[in-house]
């Protein structure tokens, strides 16, 4: 009966260990940096909980949410794209070119989204066909795409569109302070919530970025799949650099340089994992309202652009550093309980023997 205790006793306190462990989901603990952001900044800065300021906010980080909705599910998928910014560059920069050679704003968005969906397009080719590893790919094509920006419109600007296209890019939803922009990628996020934590599709992007070989054998057509993520990645991308230029007033091919870095430190700073296979969207949303807040907040307090993108960079380590850490002292707890376990099999077994020698 004295064996049989330890047993009993682990047994009893199982169950809350489970508990405390789930309070702790990287998704809470980011929901909590979120309210603590907003908290320092309402209570340090007078200007940040206005209702205009957050409005600007909201507005100012649509690009990045937008973009971090495909990037999801490709890091969820294990592979990455590293061209998004350019690809909004080349979408801004094509933009101005075609409406200074006087073409049709109507005709022009298509155009530039079909474009956006052919860059995706070479960069899924070349990771699921070649067996090319995407992250090498789409930082080739990320200098690739920026350079055919800089070919259609160099270092010129184009300004003047559509005073109505530029009140969608920048007004608010009618009664609330929530740009139209902003709104939109509400609605995709809980599309793409829906996909992948209630659907088929997402059990498969998870299945992917655990095992890639596994998933391919179960059935799941990896290649296609991942293909259709670059596309809508570009697609998506090219969007936000509609948005992007209609916002600003100003089609240049620098548009959103260095912008793969803050979409990249949203979807990890979120919870998802870089090797793929862990994550959730809520996660991702609200490393995405964090990043914004903050690049918001340091704004009003007149910090640098270096000095932000050094924040960034900060967070996209830790938000690395973290998980990592908790999973080897996971491991670690683990190989202990599992030693002390089998040290308390052994004697077991001798006191049994010992029993039956007896």
């Amino acid at each position: 009966m004295a064996a049989e205790t330890p047993v009993r006793e682990r047994s009893r306190t199982e169950p809350p260990v489970r508990r405390a462990g789930a309070l702790v989901r990287w998704d809470v603990i980011v929901a909590v940096l979120l309210v603590a952001v907003f908290a320092v900044g309402a209570g340090t800065t007078g200007d940040f909980a206005t209702a205009d300021n957050l409005s600007f906010a909201l507005d100012d980080l649509t690009e990045i949410a937008l973009i971090a909705l495909p990037m999801t599910l490709l890091v969820v998928a294990a592979e990455v794209d590293l061209s998004v910014a350019s690809v909004l560059g080349l979408s801004s920069a094509l933009l101005g070119a075609l409406w200074d050679a006087g073409w049709a704003i109507e005709t022009i968005i298509p155009l530039v989204v079909l474009v956006g969906a052919g860059c995706g397009l070479v960069n899924g080719v070349l990771v699921t066909r070649l067996g090319l590893p995407s992250l090498a790919v789409t930082i080739g094509t990320m200098t690739l795409y920026r350079g055919l920006a800089y070919v259609l419109l160099g270092t010129n600007a184009v300004s003047e569109f559509p005073q109505a296209y530029a009140d969608l890019a920048t007004g608010a939803f009618p009664g609330t302070p929530f740009p139209y922009p902003f709104v939109l990628f509400v609605l995709l996020a809980v599309v793409t919530a829906v996909v992948l934590h209630a659907t088929g599709v997402g059990r498969a992007l998870f299945a992917m970025g655990a095992n890639q070989e596994a998933a391919f054998f179960a059935g799941i057509r990896v290649k296609r799949i991942k293909l259709l993520l670059f596309v809508l990645a570009g697609v998506v991308s090219a969007f936000a650099g509609v948005v992007y230029t209609l916002r600003y007033g100003s089609a240049r091919a620098d548009n959103a340089y260095g912008l793969e870095l803050a979409v990249i430190a949203a979807v990890l700073v979120g919870g998802v994992d870089f090797n793929g296979g862990k994550g959730t969207l809520g996660g991702v949303v609200a490393g995405v309202l964090i990043i914004g807040l903050l690049r918001n907040l340091l704004m009003l307090r007149d910090v640098s652009t270096e000095i932000q993108s050094m924040v960034t960079g900060l967070l996209l380590i830790v938000s690395v550093l973290t998980p990592r850490s908790r999973h080897v002292q996971t491991s670690l707890r683990r190989r202990r309980a599992g030693a002390r376990a089998g040290g308390r099999g052994r004697v077991r077994r001798h006191d049994e023997a010992v029993d039956a020698e007896q």
